[in-house]
């Protein structure tokens, strides 16, 4: 992994010293070998520790990164038979979600979610993994599709959050999201939602109101940016680190919470160093808990499901 966070400089001075020793070695060098085997020991022990103590700014930053898995290869990985469904039959197609129908391990599920993109073209062409409202519209088409025919619904949130375009506003983009999720909350299909990188605002709530909510264990998930919370209570974008800490956005904040079920390792370093990884950990999870909402009652689904949400922030009396 090449883009190193500016936390992980330690870590890649080490791998730098590692690769120049590397392209010393013609293979028989046992002592270049053997110093090899010694800096990797050492850049292992150094990123435990580094992402044992990881701060929620931190966190921010990792569920930032630019390597971190996308839907493209997440349904590439773990969907066989994905045909995509485009358009919300009414204005156009929003290429910030991505949705679809699937063989998820043997099951028909219905896909949807944000992509932002892997490099300037394709993050141009995504808008960054900002919906505007046709892209939301889309979504709850294809969540009454699968509803019809009783299929399951997975959806994968990566987003900084709704694109706030004057264009979008005038569309209709918060009632396009307060649509979204009436109609999560309305379906009778299991709905599992999955925070693979940011969580961000009601452009994520839109497609994670679901029966169960899985976090990576280095995303986050929030109801603004925390430079953008910082901007409005202490009227500069510097103190995002002081906002990143009180808003509980880390996913173990969010599960003591119970904004989230469940939280989904990553491998050592974070989802961004091994891909492939970090998809099977995703789809293991989205697997067993699949399996236990597939027994449920349609009704018991949506009655579940609603219950849950209405509960969020509730306080108990005494």
């Amino acid at each position: 992994m090449n883009n190193f966070l500016d936390f992980e400089k330690p870590i890649a001075d080490l791998e730098g010293k590692i690769r120049e020793l590397a392209n010393l070695d013609n293979g028989s060098d046992i002592e270049i070998n053997e110093d090899i085997a010694k800096l990797q020991q050492k850049a292992r022990q150094q990123l435990e520790q580094t992402y044992a103590k990881l701060t929620p700014w931190q966190k921010t930053q990792v569920a930032r990164h630019v390597d971190r898995p996308k839907l493209n290869q997440i349904i590439a990985q773990l969907f066989d038979e994905f045909t995509p469904l485009a358009g919300d039959r009414a204005f156009a197609d929003d290429h910030a979600i991505t949705g679809g129908m699937g063989r998820f391990r043997g099951q028909t599920v219905m896909v949807i979610g944000t992509e932002k993109g892997k490099d300037t073209e394709s993050r141009l062409r995504h808008n960054f993994g900002m919906a505007r409202p046709e892209g939301y519209r889309k979504a709850q088409r294809l969540m009454k599709l699968a509803d019809r025919f009783g299929i399951p619904i997975l959806t994968f949130i990566d987003t900084s959050g709704a694109y706030p375009g004057i264009g979008a506003e005038e569309r209709g983009q918060a009632e396009a999201i307060a649509r979204s999720i009436e109609v999560c909350l309305d379906v009778r299909v299991p709905l599992i939602a999955f925070i693979v990188g940011e969580g961000g605002s009601g452009g994520a709530v839109a497609l994670a109101t679901a029966n169960t909510v899985l976090m990576f264990v280095h995303a986050v998930y929030s109801v603004i940016s925390p430079e953008g919370c910082a901007a409005i209570l202490w009227k500069t974008r510097d103190k995002a680190k002081d906002a990143a800490t009180a808003m509980k956005l880390t996913s173990k904040d969010l599960l003591k919470l119970g904004v989230i079920d469940r939280i989904v390792d990553e491998p050592l370093g974070g989802a961004q160093r091994d891909v492939p990884a970090a998809i099977n950990m995703l789809g293991d999870a989205i697997e067993q808990e699949l399996e236990i909402l597939l027994k449920k009652e349609p009704g018991e689904l949506r009655e579940e499901r609603r219950r849950k949400f209405l509960a969020i922030g509730r306080l108990e009396d005494g």
